[in-house]
């Protein structure tokens, strides 16, 4: 709603759901919760995105705010929520001693308490799951930090030209995959320190059971066409076993 407040909203019980729903074109666009201020990484987007051959198009950041809702006024012996929501309240559950429990989504464990009848167990949800589900406000904004935010990206079947954002400020999200010998890492790194590109994300995953090959999620800033980001990508490839482009897109939001 805020991010294209004129689309048509597609529910997916799953991010694997919603991804398929753009692959199939029952959707133009899917977006994925990715990174929490808070919480860390949300979805492992490096394993959902090149399997499904979508591409990021965009970015969009959301303040997250929770309530506690229940049919009854406790106390509460148990507050359901996705996980995510339950890290992000975990201090305010605990000074409480409710019990945090896990569901697959925020709005399904509103639904799953309305449902249950029971008026000793909570939901932590968005305030609006409250006025859907008949549940009762307990108390509004009980995520531990007050600046808890969400990076969501949006996917698509097309990649954007690259072209059209050059003298804007922008992003390319990208997966590499080091080859096994001493320094690989810092070698790849040095690719972009050399050209004067800026890496806001790296973050690391095992490729197979071997453990003998690794993998980056990386975001840059800049975008291939630009000298330095093509210089720099020119190198990772010579520095690795594989380099694979996930999308350019406009920088919502100055890093650093």
């Amino acid at each position: 709603m805020q991010f294209a407040p004129e689309a048509l909203p597609l529910p997916c019980f799953s991010f694997e759901d919603a991804l398929e729903a753009v692959e199939s074109g029952r959707a133009g666009c899917a977006m994925i919760p990715i990174e929490n201020s808070q919480h860390g990484r949300v979805a492992d987007i490096h394993f959902l995105l090149p399997e499904s051959g979508l591409k990021i198009v965009a970015e969009h950041f959301m303040r997250i705010t929770h309530a506690l809702m229940a049919l009854g006024e406790g106390p509460f012996e148990a507050a359901y929520s996705h996980p995510q929501a339950l890290g992000q309240s975990r201090h305010f559950l605990a000074e409480r001693g409710i019990v945090g429990l896990s569901h697959a989504d925020t709005a399904g464990a509103a639904a799953f308490v309305a449902e249950s009848g029971n008026p000793f167990i909570a939901a932590l949800a968005p305030p609006l799951a409250a006025d859907l589900y008949d549940l009762r406000i307990i108390e509004n904004e009980v995520e531990d930090a007050h600046d808890n935010t969400t990076r969501f990206v949006v996917l698509a079947r097309d990649a954007l030209d690259p072209a059209t954002l050059l003298g804007q400020s922008a992003m390319t999200t990208f997966i590499f995959e080091v080859k096994n010998v001493p320094a690989a890492l810092y070698k790849a790194l040095g690719c972009f320190a050399t050209n004067g590109v800026n890496m806001t994300k790296l973050e690391s995953y095992q490729k197979g059971a071997s453990f003998a090959a690794t993998q980056f999620f990386a975001d840059i800033e800049g975008v291939p066409g630009d000298p330095r980001v093509d210089m720099a990508l020119d190198e990772l490839g010579f520095q690795t076993n594989e380099v694979r482009l996930l999308g350019s897109y406009a920088q919502v939001r100055r890093r650093g």
